[in-house]
């Protein structure tokens, strides 16, 4: 039974996961402004990380985690990278 129920909540949070990035995808292509893309980019990378968590979960498999792990990582540093450029027109000072 409670494999069941586990199995049900990780279908649904998937489900909405991928409604999630669909948006996220919206968000970019449609964004009126770069300050718009770059949340939307965000956005993007956060719920991929979360996909690949949920698939690591269902599957038990440790190397779903760390791929997660990486996505993190070079998602924040992309995300200040960009901010950054945005602010003042360049990354490197």
């Amino acid at each position: 039974m409670n494999v069941l129920i586990l199995g049900g909540a990780l279908f649904a949070a998937q489900i909405m996961l991928a409604m999630a990035m669909t948006m996220a995808v919206w968000r970019i292509a449609r964004g009126p402004r770069a300050q718009d893309r770059v949340l939307g980019l965000d956005t993007l990378y956060v719920t991929a990380m979360l996909m690949i968590v949920t698939f690591g979960v269902r599957t038990g498999s440790m190397l779903y985690f760390e791929a997660a792990l990486v996505i993190a990582l070079l998602g924040f540093a992309s995300t200040v990278a960009m901010a950054k450029f945005l602010m003042r027109g360049e990354v490197i000072e």
